[in-house]
């Protein structure tokens, strides 16, 4: 226990939400204390939310953190309008140092004060939830609804995840205990130990454009809660959302009688790689990573002194062998091809439809009966231009836009995007999704001494019926797929008992997350905190898994003092 009143009142004040996270992780059972509808926060959330939100935009986002040389910035919203933000730039020979002297007193505090501070900084972020849900949303281009859920109560849940696992580690060892040995007629041999977890050092958290809060709260807390200073390097066009997680942090850090420099921004100028840098510093211990496959590689082959965890690109498929809820599972593909127009690290991309079609309960389908079918679900999805806003978003870079224009060139177009108009934001980019035809059979790629393109993640909206010969080939596809390229969800539908062991095996063998079936208000492209596992770090889509003890467990190292008693 804390002296300090203030970290006391706050243990006293969070205490019962850790302990039904600690509950939640053992039983996987639903459970989120962050209320996902808008209407939850009051009256005058919303328009105060999008008040702070405006207020922001033009403005110098002040931290009065050290080792500031200058400003930076460069955002433009996916939804065409320019935030104007510009964010403290660091010299890490200043900024680094001040960071690591602030790890003693935080490692002293202990895993329940440092857990009921991450909580705070939690019940903080979440009062304001409004004005990250525009922050999120004019930075990764999803839409408002989507933002607020996912960029706010849902990310505040993973972050909350990440904070029971680490706690449930550092207590696994007791802090004290009494030894002794017998020695026969001889006085015992009797020590006193103590044991302590202690940080690695500064960990740096790299974040992505298309889910800043979501994908970096997991790292920033997991590493925080250990004992670990956290530098904070968002995406160039995401850095709203992370700046301000950043500046909660550091109020909550520093009104518990902490050094707020256990938190730090890290913006970079345009073309300066920052994230390279930081990441061969020797003080940087820690590394979490989501992106792309080409900058994960290179941290995991680089940075050598740290830890490093990474989210990188995945082939994620659909093995449709039959069903017995045809229009359930039609509907169901539609949505999880559309949200956020595919901009999620796990949607699907490769659908495997035996070429001579399969049984459903409302009779065999063909092959192009199964795509065509699909196609009309997701155009009539789509059909009016005010859901088709709500549930796409914007397009968040260029280069999706580009994978969406070219998709033709890769194979019979099975259904065309089409350009939607949002009616609040003309600069917006809006694009329906696009299926291409492929021909699944191995010899056919493999005699072109050419790799077909659904074997390649081809982020965004684009996704690829393809067609293989039998259900049994296209598990051995998934194999393969699973093996060379990874993947973050596979789905499967089947009627067969055989056939779900077939897929099941597969998924164990190559350590892919699988979902069976699914038909109702649940989406392969979705996780719930506290129950399920983002990714599994055994195959190339990741290296870890959000969150599980190794994600947690090798952050902090226990040292052992002993005492002659």
């Amino acid at each position: 226990m804390a002296a300090d009143p203030t970290a006391t009142q706050l243990i006293e004040k969070h205490r019962p939400t850790l302990d039904q996270a600690l509950e939640t992780i053992r039983s996987r059972a639903y459970w989120s204390p962050h209320a996902e509808h808008p209407k939850a926060y009051g009256e005058d959330a919303a328009p105060e939310g999008k008040a702070a939100f405006e207020a922001l935009r033009g403005t110098r986002f002040e931290l009065d953190q050290p080792g500031t040389d200058g400003w930076a910035g460069e955002e433009i919203s996916p939804y065409g309008i320019e935030l104007g933000i510009t964010y403290p730039h660091p010299d890490p020979d200043v900024l680094l140092p001040v960071m690591r002297a602030a790890i003693p007193a935080w490692r002293d505090a202990g895993p329940e004060v440092r857990a009921a501070v991450c909580l705070e900084i939690l019940s903080r972020i979440n009062a304001r939830t409004h004005e990250f849900a525009h922050a999120v949303m004019h930075t990764s281009g999803q839409a408002f609804m989507m933002a607020f859920q996912a960029g706010g109560p849902h990310a505040q849940d993973r972050g909350l995840e990440a904070v029971a696992y680490a706690f449930a580690e550092q207590t696994r060892t007791p802090g004290e205990a009494p030894w002794s040995k017998p020695q026969g007629k001889r006085d015992p041999l009797e020590l006193s130990k103590t044991f302590q977890a202690v940080p690695r050092g500064v960990a740096l958290m790299i974040g992505c454009n298309t889910f800043p809060t979501w994908n970096g709260y997991p790292g920033l807390f997991a590493s925080l809660a250990t004992g670990n200073p956290v530098l904070v390097k968002p995406h160039p066009r995401a850095v709203l959302p992370l700046a301000l997680t950043v500046r909660v942090a550091r109020e909550v850090l520093a009104e518990a009688g902490f050094d707020p420099n256990l938190v730090a921004l890290a913006v970079d100028r345009p073309d300066e790689g920052l994230a390279k840098i930081l990441a061969l510093r020797p003080e940087v211990r820690i590394i979490d990573y989501t992106g792309s496959t080409s900058f994960g590689d290179w941290l995991e082959e680089n940075a050598r002194q740290a830890q490093v965890y990474t989210e990188k690109a995945g082939v994620n498929t659909v093995v449709i062998d039959s069903t017995d809820d045809y229009k359930g599972m039609i509907g169901n593909l539609a949505f999880s091809l559309s949200l956020y127009s595919g901009q999620m690290c796990t949607t699907p991309q490769n659908l495997l439809i035996p070429r001579d079609g399969i049984s459903t309960d409302a009779g065999p389908k063909t092959y192009d009966e199964v795509v065509g079918d699909l196609a009309g679900a997701v155009q009539g999805l789509l059909g009016d231009d005010a859901r088709a806003n709500a549930l796409l978003g914007a397009i968040v870079n260029p280069q999706v836009a580009g994978r969406i224009t070219a998709a033709p060139e890769l194979g019979e177009v099975a259904l065309a995007s089409r350009e939607v108009t949002h009616p609040e934001f003309p600069g917006a980019t809006v694009r329906t999704p696009v299926m291409v035809k492929a021909d699944g059979e191995r010899k056919q790629w493999e005699a072109a001494d050419t790799e077909p393109p659904f074997l390649s993640e081809c982020f965004g909206p684009v996704s690829f019926a393809v067609a293989v010969d039998s259900t049994p080939e296209g598990v051995e596809l998934l194999r393969r797929t699973l093996r060379d390229k990874g993947a973050m969800t596979v789905g499967a539908y089947t009627t067969s008992p055989e056939v779900e062991r077939l897929v099941e095996d597969a998924c164990l063998e190559e350590c892919a997350q699988l979902s069976l079936n699914l038909t109702g208000g649940v989406y392969v492209n979705q996780t719930a905190a506290f129950s399920d596992f983002h990714g599994s770090g055994g195959n190339p889509a990741a290296n870890a898994a959000l969150c599980d003890t190794a994600f947690v467990a090798n952050r902090f190292r226990t040292v052992e003092v002993r005492r002659q008693a």
